[in-house]
């Protein structure tokens, strides 16, 4: 295989695909792409087993073949090549040759016969959604999902078609965050899919703001999303995602309101008196008031008051700082809307006025 490319044209597929090539791989041929000649011109592929990648490029290919070479080597080549220059890479006899200028590299190849591709994949669903809309239920769900937990269907993120509307939920066991969205699926059977933790974390990373249509092609065991010259595909988790919909208190009798920029920083500058191990701050909510409170093992304390609209009962509940920060960032509206019930239940967090994203922090005692 041999062709000629801009150093440009070639590291961006490279930077795509590369987050699915593990660092400390257990077979060596995981720490290489599959470059594939096609009609169109070149394919390249990365995978982890669990995750993969494909991207295509336009270029002319001289000898139909295929190639794998070692993945982050290539990328860092192109990395510290100057922009703008033309790339030449001729692979022959388990070597492939790499001259840019006056610089000049030679890689080791592996078979390409043993890189583990993944072959078609009959789906069971087909949905086409726009990439900002995907976009956006992803990066306001995916901070809570578990890492590691041994209950791992929390160790991903649950997809919800129902009819004309996509969901995602993610929760760790002490927080939950939901997102819907109309959209025009034309699903008349509603089915749920769980996506494994670095499959979506690959697809955030992958995903813009461009006004284009994913299609998205979901099997017994794999979802596929295909999007403009790149494909994405990853396994799903096999397990029963706990019933949501369960945990969102229904009867919170409390309601506050407060500035979410104002909310933030007090969060920030109260939290850097927590406790390092627990991350525990106290809120106690009065008329008009929200006051924070935070000590650690050292005897030291911090204390903060905020301005808030507020219309119940006194109250004070504790809370995880980490997880009301996390809240915070992924709420766009400039004020929260804060509904509670008592010191031992759970506290609902959401943009006023509005149902599509609601977030659920269970309290702790402090």
């Amino acid at each position: 295989m041999k062709f000629s490319i801009q150093r440009e044209r070639l590291l961006k597929p490279l930077q795509q695909i590369i987050g699915a090539v593990e660092r400390r791989q257990t077979m060596p041929m995981l720490g290489n792409i599959l470059l594939r000649s096609n009609e169109s011109g070149m394919t390249m592929t990365a995978t982890d087993l669990e995750i993969e990648l494909i991207a295509t490029v336009q270029v002319e290919i001289e000898g139909a073949d295929e190639v794998t070479l070692p993945a982050r080597k290539l990328l860092d080549i192109c990395r510290a090549l100057p922009e703008g220059v033309n790339v030449t890479i001729n692979s022959s006899k388990g070597k492939a040759s790499i001259h840019a200028m006056r610089s000049r590299f030679v890689l080791a190849t592996l078979p390409a016969a043993d890189f583990p591709v993944l072959e078609n994949i009959p789906a069971d669903h087909n949905i086409n959604v726009a990439e900002p809309q995907l976009k956006h239920l992803i990066d306001c769900t995916a901070f809570a999902m578990a890492q590691q937990d041994v209950r791992y269907y929390l160790n991903g993120l649950l997809l919800h078609v129902d009819q004309d509307l996509l969901r995602t939920v993610a929760t760790d066991g002490h927080r939950l965050a939901t997102c819907g969205m109309s959209a025009e699926l034309q699903c008349e059977t509603p089915y749920q899919v769980i996506i494994p933790r670095k499959g979506v974390h690959e697809l955030q990373r992958l995903l813009t703001n461009a006004e284009r249509v994913v299609e998205v092609e979901i099997s017994a065991n794999h979802i596929r999303a295909n999007l403009p010259d790149l494909c994405f595909t990853s396994k799903l988790i096999d397990g029963r995602f706990p019933d949501y919909d369960r945990v969102v208190p229904k009867d919170a009798d409390k309601t506050a309101f407060v500035d979410r920029s104002m909310f933030r920083q007090a969060l920030a500058r109260t939290a850097i008196l927590s406790s390092e191990k627990y991350r525990g701050v106290r809120l106690g909510f009065q008329e008009s008031t929200m006051k924070l409170q935070a000590h650690n093992p050292d005897q030291e304390e911090a204390e903060e008051e905020i301005e808030i609209d507020y219309d119940g009962r006194q109250l004070e509940i504790g809370f995880n700082v980490n997880y009301l920060l996390d809240v915070l960032d992924a709420i766009e509206s400039d004020n929260v809307e804060i509904k509670l019930t008592d010191p031992n239940s759970s506290a609902l967090l959401k943009v006023p006025a509005s149902e599509q994203a609601l977030y659920v922090v269970m309290p702790m005692r402090l």
